[in-house]
């Protein structure tokens, strides 16, 4: 099978893939690709096997937040396409590059119901930047360049790759190529910053709110450099806690599904909003409440059908954010903050982040394990979060520094934080690599620890074990108080089902142990279980359970 001429249309996917940069592509293997597996065997790009679609898809999305360019899968038809859909949603709501590609059904079969036949566009077009079917063999190259410059974009997202089986063992001249398009969005009209700057000078009160689109190390940069410059309260946005260093004293915290309604009242009294990068969806700005109607906006994204949706920005940008905030940080200060409400947002947010020692009958309080790790990694590991009311302690306890990177997903969908962690491990093995999840998460695609110990990726993965689907049992408390109906779990011995895996499993089931356990994890050279049998009356970082009712 092997394509030594290097003439087919499998070889002309695989040398595009290359040519745009292209170093890993994760995948669950299937028959109608063969030919491409074939060809990355010679190409120089690192293929990771993985055992479901879904979670090769999140090690592809996650892979993509580290490098900033698009992350590529490889799956089947049918039932891998939508294995992988999870990953798909997820990507277009943070606005995060990622290549799906689809093996699909021979040519002559399309339309005739054939063996796992599915209509892609209807599939995947709602939730993509486009969906890219292959119809002959030479056009594979440009289809596939195209695919990539939807996936980075202007506003980054996925892409679908389609192509027949058929399609891909066929000839196409050597000729035939895609050629990389650089895609760059323009920067800010000649006199928004002088428009900005007019606002801030009429501010008290003025707050950045920065979002995934100045999610690059430029980006970062700038965003310090205009905040300190100008005297710019920071908020983050949802799972957006690694934008700015957590220690920065103009660190004004994170706008996330459990927010302090403390830390709301305050930033409810900002008078000027700077939005910057983000769409302001409804975590972000807590159900569309944040800012106040009566606030002052500005609205700077690059898509120009965002700003005015939910708000009615003062001034609106459709520009690229981090040339925004370089030609602010450029420009001379007029922002005369009120002193007292900064000195409060930083001291409200600094206190969150202080451990004050707290014990259950039911096991540990997790908020401790999460400020253990973050003081022995000093911030600057990597860590990926799953969903779940466990991340309210990561939020609040874990501080992310300098290069220190915290990787989860605004669409909460369970099941990112293991295979996530897995691909950050092989992408920065000189880091420590940190897992948060749930025991609910960690057994939707807990299965990528074989991926981890077939790769010998250092992976510390933390299983909060609650017995429980925690979050639903915490809505469950609030609507129908002392009724738990569904949400209980029986959960395997997690220690013990990381030694069948090959990798290393440890237990904390005591304060006194928690120290001494993660000190051994972080050590350890392989990947690494830790089972943590948690408090489920403290349930997260800002409410607690009553002893639960029981309908069986």
């Amino acid at each position: 099978m092997t394509d030594h001429a290097g003439t087919t249309a499998a070889a002309r996917l695989v040398d595009t893939l290359r040519a745009h940069g292209v170093d890993r592509v994760f995948c669950v293997p299937g028959e109608s690709f063969l030919p491409v597996l074939d060809r990355l065997a010679d190409a120089g790009i690192d293929l990771v096997t993985c055992r479901h679609e879904g979670g090769a898809a999140f090690m592809a999305l996650a892979d993509a937040k580290l490098t900033g360019t698009p992350g590529v899968v490889l799956v089947n038809r049918g039932p891998g396409a939508t294995n992988a859909a999870i990953a798909v949603h997820s990507a277009d709501l943070d606005a995060t590059g990622l290549l799906l590609i689809v093996g699909d059904v021979p040519s002559a079969e399309r339309g005739r119901r054939s063996f796992q036949e599915l209509d892609h566009q209807g599939t995947f077009a709602g939730m993509s930047r486009g969906v890219f079917t292959v119809g002959h063999p030479h056009h594979v190259a440009e289809f596939t360049a195209r695919a990539l410059a939807a996936a980075r974009g202007g506003v980054p997202g996925p892409a679908v790759l389609v192509v027949p089986e058929d399609v891909l063992t066929a000839p196409v001249p050597t000729t035939v190529s895609g050629t990389p398009v650089a895609t760059e969005v323009a920067p800010a009209p000649a006199d928004a910053i002088d428009r900005t700057l007019a606002l801030l000078s009429g501010s008290r009160r003025p707050v950045l709110v920065a979002g995934s689109q100045v999610d690059t190390p430029q980006g970062r940069r700038a965003l310090r450099e205009a905040a300190h410059r100008h005297r710019l309260p920071v908020l983050v946005t949802n799972k957006r806690q690694d934008l700015f260093d957590n220690t920065d004293p103009w660190y004004a915290g994170h706008l996330h599904l459990a927010t302090p309604a403390r830390q709301r009242d305050l930033v409810g009294r900002a008078d000027l909003v700077l939005a910057v990068g983000t769409r302001l969806d409804a975590v972000s700005t807590q159900r569309y409440t944040l800012p106040d109607p009566g606030t002052a906006l500005v609205h700077v994204y690059p898509d120009a059908t965002v700003p005015g949706g939910a708000y009615q920005p003062r001034l609106a940008y459709a520009c690229s954010p981090v040339a925004f905030l370089e030609q602010l940080a450029a420009a001379p200060p007029r922002a005369t903050v009120d002193d007292d409400w900064v000195r409060q947002l930083a001291d409200h947010e600094a206190e969150q982040a202080r451990w004050a020692p707290v014990t259950a009958d039911d096991g540990v309080v997790f908020g401790r394990v999460v400020a253990v790790l973050s003081d022995l990694t000093s911030g600057r590991g990597v860590v990926t979060i799953d969903a779940g009311n466990f991340t309210s302690w990561v939020h609040r306890y874990h501080r992310v520094v300098e290069d220190g990177r915290l990787l989860g997903i605004g669409s909460s969908a369970m099941g990112f934080g293991v295979p996530a962690g897995v691909a950050a491990a092989l992408r920065r093995p000189e880091q420590p690599t940190v897992v948060f999840v749930g025991d609910g998460g960690f057994l939707m695609t807990g299965s990528e620890l074989a991926t981890a110990v077939q790769r010998h990726a250092r992976v510390v993965i933390v299983v909060a074990d609650n017995g429980s689907y925690g979050t639903i049992r915490q809505h469950q408390e609030r609507r129908c108080p002392g009724r738990v109906v569904g949400t209980d779990l029986t959960n395997p011995d997690f220690a013990l089902l990381a030694h069948a895996y090959g990798a290393l499993g440890l237990t904390i089931g005591t304060d006194a142990e928690v120290e001494p356990v993660l000190s051994k994890a972080l050590a350890h050279p392989g990947p690494v279980v830790v089972h943590v049998r948690t408090s489920l009356t403290h349930i997260s970082a800002y409410q607690r359970l009553t002893a639960p009712g029981r309908v069986r």
